[in-house]
């Protein structure tokens, strides 16, 4: 199980801190654990929090006022979210719900305006990461009206291995079928068909609750 230490460790504007100043942001770091389809944070909610998943698997979603649920993307291991309605300072926009028993770290605002306004790399860090980030939503439009689903969740598997967003996960990722339809927004059975696809073409191995990836490239060209 990873940890606080092993997520500081794998994040680039961590790295790049005085051992002092990691200690300080590290001690405004609040640690919990949130089971399994358990909110980590909800819509609506004051944003006094810049958000890492230590270890576990949360999805950003969103209830429209008709009922629907659309899911944006998500988020594993090693990864931060949240960083944009904290610089707008604004209510948060969105739900942020465990897909699986997490570990989830919050960051004060504070240690997070402190970092901004003072350490360079990590503005540097917050450039890639949203730039990041917005290529991964326009390609999720591109992708929800150009490609069947095969294709579409052989994108959003490829998103997850994001070394930008997703530090350190290497090519393997827990995840069950059921949480990659939650996250592509198919059944379950349709994620095993599309899977089964992937593995015939050579790109992933599906195991029991876990994706390795084959093929990173292919992914990203697979059903053009």
């Amino acid at each position: 199980m990873r940890s606080l230490d092993d997520m500081l460790s794998a994040s680039p504007w961590a790295r790049e801190l005085p051992d002092a100043e990691r200690e300080r942001i590290k001690a405004s770091i609040v640690v919990r654990k949130v089971p399994a389809r358990a909110y980590v944070c909800m819509k609506g909610e004051p944003v006094e929090h810049w958000i890492g998943v230590i270890d576990g698997l949360v999805k950003i979603t969103c209830n429209g006022l008709c009922g629907k649920t659309t899911t944006f993307t998500g988020v594993a291991s090693g990864g931060w979210l949240g960083e944009g309605s904290l610089l707008k300072k604004e209510r948060r926009r969105y739900d942020v719900i465990a897909l699986r028993d997490s570990r989830i770290a919050f960051m004060s605002r504070a240690a997070f305006q402190s970092l901004l306004d003072n350490n360079l790399a990590f503005n540097h860090f917050l450039l890639r990461h949203l730039n990041e980030r917005l290529g991964q939503f326009i390609g999720m439009m591109e992708h929800e009206r150009l490609l069947d689903i095969e294709a579409r969740l052989a994108r959003g598997l490829l998103s997850m291995f994001n070394p930008v967003l997703h530090p350190g996960i290497g090519r393997q990722l827990q995840i069950s079928q059921e949480e990659l339809g939650f996250l592509a927004g198919v059944s379950r059975q349709r994620v095993n068909r599309a899977l089964r696809a992937l593995a015939e073409a050579g790109l992933v191995r599906v195991e029991y609750g876990s994706v390795t990836v084959l093929d990173l490239e292919g992914l990203r060209n697979y059903g053009q």
